[in-house]
């Protein structure tokens, strides 16, 4: 879902707040997930104004274990530099890959939890973050690799 939805980082860039609210983006999970999220910021509600029979409030994804944290998905856009996915579901997003036309098609990450719970067990850090990071999309076959804290 949260894959999905970077796209309105993508899609939403320079509109205003009414047509944003109006913008079909792809599929009804992500348009009631947009939705909800557009609610939050037009009324002022806080993500546990949502949560009904889920996580006690408060609660984060490391109550769940698996090696998971919780964050917040940041990802931004601009006319300028277009978007920048900065933490997703892996987590921390190293570098992204862009195709011919400089759109996103992939990118490399970190899992941090992975990372950490390496560390812990006294791998040594820079083997921990290898260890730790992956792929997503057609990361492999980019033309272009940005990272999107710098560029």
């Amino acid at each position: 879902m949260t894959h999905s939805a970077a796209m309105a980082g993508e899609i939403l860039v320079g509109k205003p707040l009414l047509e944003a609210l109006n913008t079909d983006l792809v599929c009804d999970a992500i348009n009631t997930a947009m939705r909800e999220l557009f609610l939050q910021i037009v009324y002022g509600r806080s993500q546990s104004a949502f949560s009904d029979g889920g996580l006690a409030i408060g609660a984060g994804m490391e109550d769940l274990g698996k090696g998971k944290m919780s964050q917040v998905g940041t990802i931004y856009s601009t006319r300028e530099k277009g978007p920048r996915y900065l933490n997703l579901t892996e987590e921390y997003i190293v570098e992204i890959g862009l195709d011919e036309n400089d759109e996103i098609i992939g990118y490399k990450y970190v899992n941090t939890g992975k990372m950490m719970d390496l560390i812990k067990k006294k791998v040594d850090p820079m083997e921990a973050i290898e260890k730790a990071s992956g792929t997503y999309g057609r990361f492999n076959e980019a033309v272009k690799k940005i990272d999107p804290r710098d560029q």
